[in-house]
C-alpha cells in the first residue's frame, strides 16, 4: 500500500529545468500539476490524480551547482530513528540526520551500494 510504513510514501523530482518538468509530467503522464508554492524562494508543485497527491516537483535551480537533482523516493516508516540505526546496522548510512518538518520526521540514507532513498514518519 502507498504511504504505509515500509512502503513507497512520496515521490520527488529537484531539478533546474522546473518549468519545462512540470510541462513534460502534463504532457506525457496527463497528470494535474497544482502549484503548492510560487514565491521566487520556493517553487513547489504537486502532480495530482483527482484530489490525491502523487509526487511533487521542486525547482533546485538556486541549489548549489555541485546539489545533485533527479527524483527521490520517500518510504514510510514508523520511526525514522530506528530505521536509520537499523539501516547502519545492515551496512548502510546516514546521508542527512532525521529531523522535524511540517511534513513528518525526514532523513536521507544510502544503502550498502550506495543508492540513495529518504524517510518520513509521519505525524
Amino acid at each position: 500500500m502507498f504511504g504505509e510504513p515500509g512502503t513507497p510514501s512520496w515521490f520527488e523530482l529537484h531539478t533546474r529545468a522546473y518549468d519545462a518538468s512540470v510541462q513534460f509530467y502534463k504532457d506525457v503522464f496527463k497528470e494535474d500539476p497544482r502549484p503548492m508554492s510560487a514565491t521566487p524562494e520556493f517553487r513547489y508543485t504537486t502532480l495530482n490524480d483527482g484530489e490525491e497527491q502523487l509526487a511533487g516537483i521542486m525547482d533546485a535551480s538556486e541549489f548549489p551547482a555541485d546539489a545533485p537533482t533527479g527524483w527521490s523516493i520517500y518510504f514510510g516508516t514508523d520511526d525514522t530513528d530506528k530505521s536509520l540505526a537499523r539501516i547502519v546496522d545492515l551496512g548502510g548510512k546516514v546521508v542527512i540526520p532525521a529531523e522535524d518538518s511540517p511534513y513528518g520526521r525526514l532523513a536521507q540514507a544510502a544503502d550498502p551500494t550506495g543508492s540513495l532513498f529518504k524517510l518520513v514518519q509521519g505525524n
